[in-house]
C-alpha cells in the first residue's frame, strides 16, 4: 500500500482517512492519481473536474472522490470499490451494518491494490457477469452465507468481521492464516481466472499452460469438495501448494496463488514506501546481498521478487515473533509454488500492459 501524505501539512495520513490527523484539514482519495486530495465544503477541482464524496462517506467512512458529473444513477453516487456492493444488510439489521463498515474498507483495500495493478475492473452495473460483491451476514434472519464466487459475484460473510468467530474457524479448519481481506483477495482470484483465463483471448494464451501447473478445472467442484473436506490434504502437499486449501481443485489453487500474490506485492510495496532496506552487512547473520524493494516488479523476475520476500518476511515473522504472535507470513513457498506465482505474475503484468496500451492509443 501507498504510503499518502496531506496535500496541506505533507504528514502521514492513513489510506482511510478523510481528514488529516495533524492538521485537521478535510482530504479524499482521487482515483486516477492515487493520492489525497484536500477537500473544501465537500468538493475539489481536479483535472477541470469537480470531485465531490463518495455518498458512503457517512455510512461507511469512505473517504474516495467521484466526479460529479458523470455520476451514474444506478452508482447512487458510489465511488467504483462501494459502487461493487450489489447486496448489503438492511438499514435496520444495526449490527450487521456495524460490520459492512470494516468489510468495506477492506474492499476498498482490494479495488485500489487492483487499480495500482491495472487490472480490468467493470462493475455488474455494466453488464451481466461483471464484478459484484454481496457483503451479507450468516447472523441476519437466520440466512445462510456461503464464502464464494459464481459468475461475478463474490460473496462474503460479514460475520467474519468478527475477530472471535474468526479465529475459531481458523483453527478450527487447520489453517494459518484468515483474515477479512485474505477472503476478497481469494475469492477476486476466481473471478480474474474466469475472465482472464479462461474466457475470451485469455483462453488462447494461457489456458493450456494453467491446467498444465494447477490442473484442469473441469474436474467436478463438488466431488473434489467432498474428497477433501473428507479425507484432507494428500500427502507431502507442501512439496507443491501454498496451501492445504490450495489441494482441494484445479480453482481453488490458482485463487490461493492469486491472493498470496496480492499479500506478497502490498505488503513489500508498504515496506518500500516506509523505506525499508535490509542491509546484509548489519545483521548478525549472512545473506548474501542488500535487499532494497523495487519501485515495480512488473518487468522483473518472479524470483527476484521472492528472493527480496524471503528476506523481508523473515524480517516481518521475527516482528510478530518478539510480540508473542504467530508468524506474519507462515507459509513455505517450494519451486512448484514459485511456478504458479510466475503464471499468475505473467497474467496480471500482460494484462495490464495491454490496458495501458490500448488507453494510450
Amino acid at each position: 500500500m501507498r504510503a499518502f501524505a496531506c496535500p496541506v501539512c505533507n504528514n502521514f495520513t492513513p489510506f482511510e482517512a478523510d481528514r488529516c490527523l495533524t492538521c485537521h484539514a478535510g482530504i479524499g482519495l482521487h482515483p486516477p492519481t492515487m493520492t489525497m486530495l484536500a477537500v473544501a465544503d465537500g468538493t475539489v477541482i481536479a483535472d477541470g473536474q469537480r470531485w465531490i464524496r463518495c455518498t458512503q462517506n457517512s455510512t461507511l467512512g469512505c473517504n474516495w472522490l467521484v466526479v460529479e458529473e458523470e455520476q451514474e444513477a444506478h452508482q447512487r453516487g458510489r465511488c467504483l470499490a462501494d459502487s461493487l456492493i450489489r447486496r448489503e444488510p438492511d438499514a435496520s439489521d444495526t449490527i450487521a451494518r456495524e460490520k459492512l463498515v470494516p468489510t468495506a474498507a477492506a474492499l476498498r483495500r482490494l479495488v485500489y491494490q487492483l487499480l495500482d495493478i491495472g487490472l480490468p475492473i467493470d462493475p455488474f452495473w455494466r453488464h451481466d457477469g461483471g464484478l459484484a460483491f454481496d457483503l451479507v451476514s450468516s447472523y441476519s434472519k437466520g440466512e445462510r452465507v456461503v464464502i464464494g464466487h459464481a459468475n461475478g459475484v463474490i460473496t462474503i460473510d460479514l460475520v467474519e468481521s468478527l475477530d472471535a468467530y474468526r479465529e475459531s474457524l481458523r483453527v478450527r479448519l487447520g489453517e494459518p492464516y484468515r483474515t477479512m481481506l485474505g477472503h476478497f483477495r481469494h475469492e477476486v482470484g476466481h473471478y480474474y481466472q474466469g475472465v482472464l483465463v479462461e474466457n475470451g483471448t485469455g483462453a488462447e494464451r494461457y489456458l493450456t499452460a494453467c491446467r498444465k501447473l494447477f490442473g484442469d478445472e473441469r474436474a467436478s467442484y463438488a466431488g473434489a469438495l467432498d474428497h477433501h473436506y473428507k479425507f484432507g490434504a494428500p500427502e507431502g502437499w507442501r512439496e507443491t501448494y501454498i496451501s492445504d486449501y490450495a489441494t482441494m481443485h484445479p480453482w481453488e489453487d490458482f485463487a490461493e496463488c492469486f491472493a498470496h500474490y496480492l499479500h506478497i506485492t502490498d505488503t513489500i510495496e508498504t515496506s518500500r514506501e516506509a523505506g525499508m532496506v535490509l542491509h546484509a552487512d548489519r545483521l548478525r547473520f549472512s545473506a548474501p546481498r542488500d535487499v532494497v524493494p523495487l519501485d515495480s516488479y512488473a518487468d522483473a523476475p518472479i524470483e527476484h521478487m521472492l528472493f527480496d520476500w524471503k528476506w523481508m518476511s523473515l524480517f516481518f515473522n521475527r516482528v510478530n515473533t518478539a510480540m508473542g504472535k504467530d508468524p506474519l507470513y507462515p507459509f513455505e513457498i517450494p519451486p512448484p509454488v514459485v511456478a504458479k506465482l510466475r503464471f499468475v505474475h505473467r497474467v496480471l503484468r500482460e494484462t495490464a500492459a495491454e490496458l495501458s496500451d490500448t488507453k494510450e492509443i
